[in-house]
């Protein structure tokens, strides 16, 4: 008989967002004629890119009781993203956020989620049971508005920690939502020590660790306890800090057309990689440098993939179409 409750992957915890893409590249928002709704927020679209690479995932998540909550449960998932933990509130809206884009790709949000369903994570959405049964918990800053949110959150972590699993942050900072944004420097400082993995972009490296240098900021997640720092560079590729060295991969050159979830695709492939060559956090740390920039080198694979398409989910790749760029074992059989 098979399992009922089968192991999965990957849980990502926190935001889910209904963002609108433009009918025309740069345009302010004022002047675009139309928009097409489609799947957003960081954790929502880590949780389909694991997925479309061929691991389980799942998403711990709040969304409104209204149309675009409906819209989002069910395209995520059709993308086989375990759903059972999303849930949906009469008390709040979904929240939305439009997206323009200039000439060389690069975007600008025009959010409504005041007070948005996203906010309203708490205890109640911390099941143990699903928690037990993940390789990783993958989190991020933005709903953590609310002590509620906080508190579930590091209730999430701490019961992934007990069972010597990975934890796993890319804070994706919107550091405008916060009315003051020492309070988003004071939750990273109390839940940043916990994780396995942290991930950076060069833009974050500044406000999280005060330092602008890739080592500087490398070396100060590792003295905090992070066991894996990584911070991704654009088109530069993305460099980690592993046994006191500092190793840089590149990124294919790429045609840009949309950098919006580029950093969402390298840590979801990240996590893949991860979850098929280590089992928990114990296991992580007999990794090699050889084995990790292997899988840091696909993450820039298929972060760039996802900068070719308009929108954060249209370019995640499925395992098909990355094969020959996947490490051998990671290859889909």
């Amino acid at each position: 008989m098979a399992d009922a409750t089968p192991p999965l992957d990957v849980v990502c915890m926190g935001e889910t967002l209904v963002d609108f893409l433009p009918s025309e590249t740069g345009r302010r928002v004022r002047e675009v004629s139309s928009w097409a709704p489609c799947v957003g927020g960081s954790l929502a679209n880590v949780s389909v890119g694991v997925a479309r690479l061929g691991a389980r995932s799942g998403l711990v998540s709040v969304l409104g009781s209204d149309e675009f909550g409906h819209f989002l449960r069910e395209r995520i998932a059709a993308e086989g993203v375990d759903v059972s933990h999303v849930r949906q509130t009469t008390e709040a809206r979904t929240g939305l956020v439009f997206i323009s884009l200039d000439a060389r790709g690069e975007r600008s949000f025009t959010f409504f989620r005041t007070r948005s369903a996203e906010f309203l994570l708490g205890e109640q959405d911390v099941d143990p049971d699903f928690l037990g049964r993940t390789r990783v918990l993958h989190w991020g800053s933005n709903s953590l508005h609310l002590p509620e949110a906080r508190s579930a959150v590091r209730r999430a972590v701490e019961r992934v920690r007990q069972e010597g699993r990975i934890v796993s942050c890319d804070p994706n900072l919107r550091l405008h939502a916060w009315a003051d944004p020492r309070e988003a420097k004071g939750v990273l400082e109390q839940l940043l020590p916990l994780c396995t993995v942290v991930k950076l972009s060069e833009e974050e490296m500044p406000f999280v660790t005060g330092y602008t240098g890739t080592r500087d900021a490398l070396e100060f997640l590792r003295g905090m306890g992070v066991v894996l720092p990584v911070v991704t560079l654009g088109e530069k590729g993305a460099a980690f800090l592993w046994q006191g060295e500092v190793v840089h991969v590149p990124a294919p050159p790429t045609r840009v057309v949309d950098t919006t979830g580029a950093g969402d695709g390298f840590v979801s492939a990240f996590l893949y990689g991860l979850t098929r060559r280590y089992t928990d956090a114990r296991a992580l740390l007999g990794a090699t440098q050889e084995s990790l920039t292997e899988l840091a080198t696909f993450a820039c694979v298929v972060g760039s993939r996802v900068v070719e398409r308009l929108g954060a989910v249209a370019g995640l790749p499925r395992a098909a179409e990355v094969a020959d760029q996947m490490p051998r074992d990671l290859r889909p059989r």
